[in-house]
Formats: structure tokens, sequence, C-alpha cells
């Protein structure tokens, strides 16, 4: 004897046309969820870009580390220069502020309030600063340490040739940069003996010039004064 189901329980027929509508409706749906809470991590993102930028204005303008920008993945991330940046967490609120290192990537700051994070962040701009000052300091020291070392390698191999040149009985070479100052000396000694002959020179036109205005004052005027005064002037 064959068993009668009710109605309600008969087995509908499948279709796989109205599974595939279903799905399309379902996926949309999920899509505008995602692009909605991708929109809102953006204008978050915008929101503490536009906190920090004050913050970065005050570098020195010659410091080209800092270049702060959003870039617009699947994920947003606020970049701040090539090795940190700050994106949402899960809650899609959180800001999360990282930084990539030798040793992996460190979480610097974590926090849905925007002043800690612009704090965190100016924070880590100013190690930067420092860090670079720092750099161009060693480098600047390297350098001249190098130049000490070359001169001192210079001078070295000069005094062992001219012991070499000694032992085997040769006259020792001169260095060039004594041979340079020999003649620097001399030129030197010749400008002094030139300008001590055009003191002397000018010493004598002086008196000179002294004598003879003194000669024709007399001349013009003193000897008749002495005569008018004191008699016979004395030549």
């Amino acid at each position: 004897m064959e068993e009668r189901k009710p109605e309600h329980l008969k087995a509908v027929p499948p279709s796989l046309q109205q599974a595939v509508r279903l799905a399309r409706v379902e996926s949309a749906e999920q899509s505008e969820a995602v692009d909605d809470l991708r929109q809102a991590e953006i204008a978050r993102l915008e929101l503490l870009a536009d906190a920090i930028r004050p913050i970065l204005d005050q570098a020195p303008e010659d410091v080209e580390l800092f270049d702060a920008g959003i870039v617009y993945g699947e994920r947003p991330r606020l970049f701040i220069d090539m090795i940190s940046f700050v994106d949402l967490g899960h809650d899609r609120r959180t800001y999360r502020f990282f930084q990539d290192t030798r040793h992996g990537r460190v979480l610097i700051a974590e926090s849905a309030n925007v002043e800690r994070v612009v704090a965190a962040m100016t924070n880590y701009i100013a190690r930067r600063l420092v860090e670079r000052e720092q750099a161009l300091a060693s480098d600047w020291r390297s350098r001249s340490t190098s130049n000490t070392a070359i001169k001192a390698g210079a001078r070295a191999k000069k005094l062992a040739e001219g012991a070499s040149a000694a032992k085997n009985g040769e006259a020792a070479p001169v260095p060039s940069d004594k041979l340079e100052a020999a003649a620097g000396g001399f030129w030197v000694r010749a400008a002094d003996i030139f300008s001590f002959l055009l003191m002397t020179l000018g010493s004598f036109a002086l008196v000179g010039i002294l004598f003879v205005g003194a000669w024709a004052a007399w001349s013009a005027w003193g000897r008749a004064f002495w005569a008018a005064n004191f008699g016979s002037p004395p030549f």
C-alpha cells in the first residue's frame, strides 16, 4: 500500500536557474556591504591624514623622508614613509600604526582615538629626523677618518722610500710637498725684501718732500719775517 505525504511536505522540484539568481542576489548584497566598509575605512584614513599633515609641514624643507598618502587597495592604508603605515583593525574603527624593520613588522600604536595615533606618529617622525642627523654626522666622520688615513699612508710610504734609499747609499728623494714649501718660502722672502725696499724709498721720498716744502716756505716769507723781527737771517 503506497504511503501518501501531505501536500506541504511534498518536495519542490529543484531549479538551477533559481539557485543562480539567489546566489547573485547574495553576492550583490555582500559586495555592497564590503564597498560600504571600504569607503568608511578610506574616510577614516583621510581624517587621520588631515590631522598629521600640519606635523609633516613642520619638517625641514630639505628632508625627503616623508610622503603621506593613501594607497587604495583591498585594505586601504595611509603611508607616512617607505617603512611605516596606518590601517584599520577588524572592527574598521581602530587605527593600527605599523613599522617594517629588519626583524619584521612592529606595531607602534593601536587606538580608536585619532589624537593618540597622531601623537605616536609625531614621535615616530621626530625619531626618524634624529636618525637622519646621526647618519649624516657618521658619514661625515667616516669621510674625515678616511682622508686622514690616506694622508698617513702616503707619508709612511715616503718615509719608507727615504729609509730604503739611505740604506742603499742613495740620496733620499725630497718629498714634493717640501719642494713646494721651499719654492713658496723663496717667493715669500723675495716679496718681503721688495716690500722693505718700497717702504725705504717711500720714507726717503717723504723726507725729501717735507724738506722741499720747508725750504719753499722759508724762501717765500720766512726769511722776510725773520729779518723784520729778529735781524739778519741765518741763511
